[in-house]
């Protein structure tokens, strides 16, 4: 199939996408058109107006500063693969960038659209709500923030109002001294994942948990954090039944679907043992006990 007819307006000011995406109640903005191109080809969207943002300045930054890294909606894959600073700034978002579909995709596609797409698979969405992060947004009614945790709200829907854009997420600093992994598994290098688990956590000077994260993607609707599985963690020394007890907590906590890659207990059973292996790996155990 191909596109409906649609408009198109490339604005050289964040003031003025705004205005024409309000202009038109059915006009989307594009950026890297990875997500939105194979949706408007399947006729799943069909936009009046396409309000395209690559003349928009300032949505391509990537600034690291002391208590906060924050990447703007335009930032790509391939930035991020290729800035060096950030991958040690930020190592568990440099990571699951890696797992990101193939090189064509990542050398267009850009946070934003992931963010705003949703797909409950999909990396960044995960690395955002298991690392607390904010998503900053502008709409004719101003500006606002949303956690990133309230942001999805089930598949390929999200808080994002009527002509609102997406224009940078935020994430807290990364102590330089934590403990993290990232454990993706595809049927294929660079499909969707049937799951994905991004553990972190610091560890006490006696060795105990403190502050843990696990955040999973692909055996649910949305993108969350696992808090049973990390309420076991916490204050504890992180040896094998911690965290066997951990990923099994982190089993029962997703409902994931059941489609044509897989039942649900499958997706389930993926989920515990991606699980261990991310503790595992963030602990320095080896992979299986």
């Amino acid at each position: 199939m191909k596109p409906a007819p649609f408009d198109y307006a490339r604005p050289a000011t964040l003031a003025e996408a705004i205005a024409l995406l309000a202009s038109a109640p059915s006009a989307m903005p594009l950026a890297g058109g990875q997500s939105l191109m194979p949706v408007l080809a399947f006729r799943m969207a069909t936009p009046s107006l396409l309000v395209d943002l690559g003349a928009v300045p300032g949505l391509d930054r990537i600034d690291i500063g002391p208590d906060r890294i924050r990447l703007g909606a335009r930032v790509r894959w391939c930035d991020i693969e290729r800035n060096a600073a950030l991958a040690q700034a930020h190592p568990l978002l440099a990571a699951a960038v890696a797992n990101v579909a193939h090189y064509a995709i990542r050398n267009r596609g850009t946070i934003g659209g992931s963010l705003a797409h949703a797909d409950p698979a999909a990396e960044l969405p995960g690395v955002s709500v298991a690392c607390d992060g904010l998503i900053h947004l502008e709409g004719p009614s101003g500006r606002r923030t949303v956690d990133a945790a309230s942001f999805f709200l089930g598949p390929l829907t999200t808080a994002r109002g009527p002509a609102e854009l997406i224009v940078a997420l935020e994430l807290p600093a990364w102590p330089a001294a934590r403990r993290w992994a990232f454990e993706e598994f595809a049927r294929r290098r660079g499909d969707f994942a049937l799951c994905g688990v991004a553990a972190f956590f610091d560890l006490d000077p006696a060795g105990r948990v403190r502050d843990p994260h696990i955040g999973v993607i692909g055996a649910c609707r949305r993108p969350h954090r696992i808090t049973d599985a990390e309420a076991l963690l916490a204050g504890r020394v992180p040896d094998d039944g911690v965290i066997a007890a951990a990923a099994e907590a982190a089993a029962r906590s997703v409902d994931p679907p059941a489609d044509l890659h897989g039942p649900a207990e499958y997706r389930r059973a993926l989920c515990a043992t991606l699980t261990s292996r991310a503790l595992r790996r963030a602990t320095g155990l080896p992979a299986h006990p």
